[in-house]
């Protein structure tokens, strides 16, 4: 016997300095008398940051002898990095816990704004318990638990806020005003308990109806029939967004913007789209937007006080850049923020979210403390987002890549910066070289070879259509497409193929066999949708992984399609696979009739007709 448990969110002050503060879930599993046995694992992210991990899992033992599983996952960027785990890891919970810390309304609107959806989407076909867990004391003031206060609902969050939360999701909310043993063991242990005990209720429940059925005996036993064989396993590719952009830093291709030093010494050559896409400072700098845009005065005063873009032809030396505009020339005032432009600009290029480690490298380039801390508040301010202040104390990792993992989609299908334009159909659509040879080699080649494309701005594609180029491009912007149908996924695989960008392949090979794999077998006998059809294309266009699927497919639902017209098309090797593989197997067919005529012979009744 086993309990599930999953736990979502951060419990801690959003710029807490007590990174050392025990999480809600391990003070529970430390403090209850029912856990023993207690041991954690980290599960890492794709890239293996080992700061970073993805969730925590625990391993228990409750009541004696029940197994306790608990993933607990701080950080909710797992919905938008990975939505098919997220989804899983609800899907197979029997408890699940939403933490957050009354002191931190920006994650608490965050959560109610971004993530409440997801989770309601996903609990849409299942009846788990929810526990909604308030934790902390507010700041400033006496703690009040009146659902009608609203003293300080500036500044934290409130009650009935909580409260109105939990009801969105059919949820129980608890307050936690700290984590002593009253808190976690009596309060919040005693209602995850119950609902424990609720679980493995139901679970004995259903199997004591299980054991029922399968006690009912008979004279003659009908053929057993046999489980189809397992699909092929299709693995996803690890996401290198972020190595795409940092590799782009140093193979100097399409450049258009070189910094200098006030002594007109080069130092290093970047591009507008990259900066700007992280920071205000660079788009007011490279005139994407108006002071009176972003209203901000301490974003114009750090653009003015750092950088001074100079077009005159006084800089010795020619660019690297493919594009047919010259460079724009900016010099760099502050010569200690200089001195470690190409350490920031790495860590720009490479999600600006490792700040760790540029404070790292900042500090073996200048010994100066004040100095150091002086860089370092300047990159905060052209990280500074308008209209906050910028008083983050402690810019950890997973909060700086909040603010710059979704950045290059306010460029994506705009004009603005774009040094190309795509013809298709008739239409127009902009692009950034810059994005495009970073994240797609067939592109890199296009543009930097000797290609009618590498000097021309207007470029025609030809043989996909807009809608499907477009969402190329939004893969490429952001990492991320959701297809609208298998079709569309199916012509985004093959565009995908076109252009050799073969994790694209592997999102579109998984969709397709995520939406055949949900579709009922009613739906599956009457859909126009040929699945013959879509073997042909995935062979023609080398998705080998999603062939094999679609064929054991095919075979796995035998009853379904040998009734098609569409079965007739199968090549003689693929028909020989299907009947080889076919389910039910053709025996178990011959055994089934024979047990038919054995039943009516003896004018019984026949337990499985």
């Amino acid at each position: 016997r086993s309990v599930n448990i999953v736990a979502f969110g951060n419990e801690r002050d959003g710029f807490s300095e007590d990174n050392q503060q025990s999480s809600l879930i391990w003070s529970y599993l430390g403090r209850s008398a029912l856990i023993s046995e207690t041991e954690s694992s980290p599960l890492l992210n794709s890239a293996n940051h080992i700061r970073n991990p993805v969730f925590t899992e625990y391993q228990a033992c409750v009541f004696g002898n029940v197994r306790l599983v608990v993933h607990d996952c701080p950080l909710w960027d797992i919905f938008d990095s990975d939505w098919y785990t997220s989804l899983s890891l609800i899907g197979g919970a029997d408890i699940i816990v939403i933490k957050y810390s009354v002191n931190d309304k920006t994650s608490f609107q965050e959560l109610k704004d971004s993530y409440v959806p997801m989770i309601k989407k996903a609990l849409n076909h299942c009846s788990v318990p929810v526990i909604i867990s308030a934790v902390g004391a507010r700041k400033n003031e006496v703690p009040c638990t009146c659902p009608l206060c609203t003293s300080d609902r500036r500044s934290c969050v409130t009650t009935s806020e909580g409260i109105q939360l939990a009801k969105e999701l059919g949820a129980t909310y608890l307050e936690l005003h700290t984590l002593n043993d009253f808190y976690i063991q009596k309060y919040f242990g005693g209602v995850l308990e119950y609902f424990m005990i609720q679980s493995l209720n139901q679970k004995s429940s259903e199997k004591m109806k299980k054991r029922k059925k399968t006690q009912k005996c008979h004279r003659v036993k009908p053929p057993q029939l046999e489980q189809p064989e397992k699909m092929p396993i299709l693995r996803g590719e690890a996401s290198h967004y972020d190595s795409d952009l940092h590799n782009l830093l140093f193979c100097c291709q399409c450049v258009d913007v070189i910094f200098y030093s006030e002594d007109l010494k080069k130092v290093v050559e970047a591009h507008k789209i990259i900066l700007c896409s992280v920071s205000h400072v660079f788009m007011l700098l490279f005139n994407v937007k108006s002071p009176a845009d972003i209203h901000d005065s301490a974003i114009t005063r750090t653009a003015q006080s750092l950088f001074a873009v100079n077009n005159e032809a006084v800089f010795p030396g020619p660019s690297n850049g493919s594009s047919c505009d010259p460079p724009v020339r900016v010099i760099v005032k502050d010569s200690v923020f200089c001195s470690c432009l190409s350490d920031i600009l790495r860590f720009i290029y490479s999600g600006a979210f490792q700040w760790e480690q540029l404070e790292e490298d900042i500090k073996k380039k200048i010994k100066d403390p004040e100095k150091i801390e002086h860089v370092l508040e300047k990159v905060k301010c052209i990280l500074k987002t308008p209209g906050k202040l910028n008083n983050l104390k402690d810019y950890r990792s997973h909060q700086i890549k909040r603010l710059c993992n979704t950045s290059l989609r306010l460029f994506f299908n705009t004009p603005v910066l774009a040094d190309v334009i795509f013809k298709i159909q008739g239409a127009t659509v902009p692009a950034h070289r810059a994005v495009l040879i970073a994240r797609c080699e067939v592109m890199a080649a296009m543009f930097n070879g000797n290609y009618l494309e590498a000097n021309n701005i207007l470029v025609p594609v030809h043989g996909v259509s807009k809608d499907t180029f477009l969402s190329f491009l939004e893969y490429l912007y952001t990492d991320s497409c959701c297809p609208a149908s298998i079709l569309q996924a199916m012509s985004l695989l093959i565009c995908a193929e076109m252009y050799q960008v073969t994790r694209l392949q592997h999102i579109c090979e998984l969709y397709i066999i995520t939406q055949l794999q949900s579709m009922p077998s009613r739906e599956l006998a009457s859909t126009r949708l040929s699945i013959v059809s879509l073997l042909r294309k995935a062979k023609f266009h080398n998705s080998d992984c999603l062939s094999t699927w679609l064929l054991h497919f095919i075979a796995t639902n035998y009853l379904i399609f040998s009734q098609k017209p569409e079965f007739q098309d199968l090549s003689v090797d693929e028909r020989n696979f299907v009947e080889m593989h076919r389910w039910p197997s053709d025996m178990y067919l011959k055994q089934l009739a024979d047990y038919r005529n054995y039943i009516h012979s003896q004018k019984c009744y026949c337990t499985v007709m």
